[in-house]
């Protein structure tokens, strides 16, 4: 377990880190005995850095809950981040290349809430009643530890990767479509780059939302009406450079699409 001193002065190189779009060395090559339970007390800390500054809290992502994510990465079990407000893009937009570090993007669906999600025992179906609609997303990766010989200490301490979000398509009631059958085509500079199913996350993507409040409960929190879940990727991540124009079909939930400057 690291100490307090220790977790506040991880927090801080982080938020440097992304101030200066920087990259740090691995947490767990410097600290190797961190556990879990020592990354998500410095994303808290992180957390409340960045809310003290005024970013405002709109809603949570979870990552690595399919197995091509778990392939890509090496890591074998879900985790999740926050999302602020200043994070959150149009379909359509033109997102600032300088302003995130190891680009890439990921094909998800976003749940939006209408009432809280508690654990200890949440449930899909308890997701599905609590969800006002479901609607397509692409999640863009912003990683500011050294990738290689990472582990989920390093990813979680990292706000598990996450940099921004861009929401579009059709938003649609989650008991209009059977979920784990969303399909989506990802095309780089007009090249399909990836192709995915939704049940690829954990058999049905609401699972990932029963999970992580399950996980928040463990940390005394919970999920709250209008926050915006990630659900997690369905595909691979694909590898952005400037100037890189982004465009996903999801068939009947519509088209989402971005490009970086």
């Amino acid at each position: 377990m690291l100490n307090d001193s220790t977790i506040a002065q991880l927090a801080q190189e982080l938020a440097d880190a992304e101030r200066d779009r920087a990259v740090i060395p691995r947490i767990t090559a410097r600290h190797p005995e961190a556990t879990i339970d020592d990354s998500y007390a410095i994303q808290r800390v992180w957390q409340e850095k960045n809310l003290a500054a005024g970013r405002r809290l709109v809603g949570r992502k979870i990552g690595l809950t399919s197995k091509a994510m778990q392939q890509a990465t090496g890591i074998s079990e879900p985790d999740y981040g926050v999302m602020f407000d200043d994070t959150v893009w149009e379909n359509g937009s033109v997102l600032p290349f300088d302003a995130y570090s190891n680009v890439r993007i990921e094909v998800e669906l976003a749940f939006v809430l209408n009432a809280p999600l508690e654990g200890p025992h949440c449930t899909v179906m308890d997701v599905l009643r609590a969800t006002e609609y479901v609607t397509p997303a692409l999640e863009v990766l912003n990683s500011h530890i050294e990738l290689e010989g990472r582990t989920i200490v390093d990813t979680i301490s990292d706000n598990a990767a996450y940099g921004g979000m861009v929401l579009g398509g059709n938003p649609t009631r989650p008991d209009a479509v059977d979920l784990r059958w969303v399909s989506a085509l990802l095309y780089r500079n007009e090249t399909i780059e990836e192709t995915g199913v939704s049940a690829g996350v954990l058999n049905h993507p609401a699972t990932g939302v029963a999970w992580l409040a399950n996980k928040l409960h463990h940390h005394g929190d919970r999920l709250e009406p209008g926050e915006i879940i990630l659900a997690g990727s369905f595909t691979r991540p694909v590898w952005i450079s400037r100037g890189d124009s982004v465009l996903c079909d999801y068939g009947p939930l519509g088209t989402i699409s971005c490009r970086f400057l």
